[in-house]
């Protein structure tokens, strides 16, 4: 799976929309729907908080690993 399905599915997974995940990142919510379209890719800062923000792993959000289970 893509990065970008993978953040989208692990953002709606922890409920929140695009404009709360601008809002913790302080970036605009037109860089997180960009992201999820994968027309542009987060910074390492950004990732590194996005990882911190859904609590998985850079990996996880690369897709180098499984998703958490849903729970």
């Amino acid at each position: 799976m893509a990065y970008n399905l993978r953040l989208r599915e692990l953002r709606e997974r922890r409920g929140l929309s695009q404009r709360q995940v601008a809002e913790r990142l302080n970036v605009s919510p037109g860089a997180v729907a960009r992201w999820e379209l994968g027309d542009n890719k987060p910074t390492m800062d950004n990732m590194l908080a996005l990882a911190a923000l859904l609590e998985c792993s850079t990996d996880t959000l690369l897709s180098r690993d499984s998703p958490p289970a849903a729970g």
